[in-house]
């Protein structure tokens, strides 16, 4: 339920917060709710709640919840670091947007020539 609460946040509010284009809700749905899962494996491997235990030399949840965290931020910085960089190679071999044009008459007629409705 946390997950979906939380991801339910991340592709409706955060988007309009930052103003970013994801039609699809890929990061709210997959970014907020893998941050959301990772840190709260840290809460659930307690015993007390059926899991299996910390890791070595972890004593407590709040334990388990930084380092946890420590990965999640680990994988930020290397996910938006491989991210520009992938970015500017796509940028400097195709450009990375269509013409406004082709944005408002819409891709499925700039790019293949069809009609994705024909109303």
């Amino acid at each position: 339920l946390a997950a979906g609460f939380f991801c339910y946040l991340g592709a409706t509010r955060l988007k309009k917060l930052f103003g970013y284009d994801d039609s699809l809700d890929a990061f709210g749905v997959h970014g907020v709710g893998g941050v959301v899962g990772a840190l709260l494996t840290g809460v659930f491997a307690s015993t007390s709640f059926g899991g299996a235990g910390f890791g070595d030399g972890i004593e407590s949840i709040g334990g388990q919840v930084a380092v946890q965290a420590l990965g999640v931020g680990a994988t930020i910085i290397y996910t938006a670091v491989m991210t520009m960089i992938l970015l500017t190679v796509v940028k400097v071999i195709m450009g990375l947007r269509v013409s406004e044009e082709e944005e408002v008459e819409g891709l499925d007629i700039g790019e293949h020539d069809e009609r994705a409705y024909i109303l």
